[in-house]
């Protein structure tokens, strides 16, 4: 894959899911999986997530991508389970 001049998608792995004719749902969530383990850590991923959400959905609302940038936008959301001794305490 080649570089990408955006910030959101270094690696241009969106940009391209886009652009594969056919892609179905588990080829997309697997780019998504490999965009997320790639992303850089002093970035804000969930901004970013946001940011091609909104860029891509505009262009393509249909594109499974789009479905799948979208269920990682209600992940992100969702509260996380604590910890340590506070989550098992119940």
């Amino acid at each position: 894959m080649a570089r990408s001049d955006d910030p959101n998608d270094p690696k241009g792995l969106i940009r391209e899911a886009y652009r594969i004719e056919g892609i179905a749902l588990p080829e997309c969530r697997s780019i998504f999986l490999d965009w997320a383990l790639g992303f850089p850590t002093d970035r804000d991923q969930k901004q970013a997530l946001s940011d091609l959400f909104a860029a891509y959905s505009a262009q393509d609302a249909e594109h499974p991508m789009t479905q799948v940038l979208r269920e990682g936008l209600e992940t992100a959301k969702a509260p996380k389970r604590r910890g340590g001794w506070r989550g098992r305490a119940r």
